[in-house]
């Protein structure tokens, strides 16, 4: 019999490259997990780890192994599903997480909104970066997570996760009470060319990389004049007269700002996809149901569902 904790673990390890980082995430001594991949080696009788520089890599048969381990533990996440619908009145945790607006936007109404139907229920929400998200997920310290996919993360087709459309998110231009462009009830992207341009620093989010690229589409390069960490930042900066900037429209700032923000119009109105993604095969959990479903009804108006 093979210990699916084990698997899990080699997984860990193909993700992260060091049983150090794998430990890290399963709340173990490196020593314990290096116990467990040596166990499953005895008893598969194969070598699953190599080392590499400092890293490790797994070897030929590890990586088959993955490919089944995959579906394996899939399974066994139905199977915990099918276990927790015969569970009356379960008190959770469910154990929720996303980026700075998908939590204030969306998990915390949705996770008060299942405190409000269900005042025993226990839930934990984090505030993470998609990839952070995506670790704890596949390390099972989160049940739900609402990321903002690029081209990165998650993988295509990667086999670990079960990622479903939540909303599209229309990005606004904001500018400054007075500005000539607040004048107007919309305006085209291509309006605002000369501005000076606010975004949030390029290590910290892909926020700056959306602005390009929308810029671009509309046929021109911003001229970018100051990076910030945050939208409350963009948003007492716009208000001073700093520059202009795209804010999604989870995001905002103080209402004593004199900040207006201005929809935009033309061939390509800027926008941004959010999922949930959850664990493959744990969608039939009671509770994970219970949580996509309030994430769900957790859009606000003024952001389109996305049909899945």
């Amino acid at each position: 019999m093979i210990d699916l904790r084990r698997l899990h673990m080699l997984r860990l390890v193909h993700q992260y490259g060091t049983v150090t980082s794998a430990a890290e995430a399963l709340h173990l001594t490196p020593s314990a997990v290096s116990h467990h991949l040596r166990e499953l080696a005895r008893e598969l009788k194969v070598p699953l780890l190599e080392p590499q520089g400092r890293k490790v890599r797994l070897t030929p048969a590890a990586s088959l192994l993955i490919e089944h381990a995959d579906g394996l533990l899939a399974k066994w996440e139905e199977a915990l599903a099918d276990l927790e619908s015969h569970r009356a009145g379960a008190a959770g945790p469910l154990r929720m997480c996303g980026f700075t607006t998908a939590v204030g936007g969306l998990v915390a109404p949705a996770a008060g909104a299942l405190r409000r139907e269900d005042p025993s229920l226990t839930v934990e929400v984090r505030e993470c970066d998609t990839d952070v998200a995506l670790g704890l997920l596949a390390a099972g310290e989160t049940d739900i997570a609402v990321i903002e996919p690029t081209a990165e993360a998650p993988p295509p087709g990667d086999p670990r996760f079960d990622r479903d459309p939540l909303m599209e998110e229309v990005l606004d231009l904001v500018v400054p009470i007075g500005h000539p462009l607040a004048r107007h009830g919309s305006v085209r992207l291509e309006d605002a060319a000369e501005e000076t341009w606010i975004s949030v620093d390029p290590e910290l989010c892909v926020h700056r990389h959306q602005v390009m690229t929308h810029c671009a589409a509309a046929g021109f390069t911003p001229r970018f004049a100051h990076n910030v960490t945050g939208w409350s930042v963009i948003w007492a900066l716009v208000a001073n007269g700093l520059g202009v900037s795209l804010l999604p429209r989870l995001a905002g700032g103080s209402a004593d700002e004199q900040v207006v923000r201005i929809p935009l119009t033309g061939g390509s109105v800027p926008k941004r996809r959010l999922l949930t993604a959850v664990r493959r095969g744990s969608r039939g959990n009671p509770l994970i149901a219970r949580g996509l479903r309030a994430l769900h009804e957790a859009v606000p108006a003024r952001c389109e569902r996305m049909a899945a």
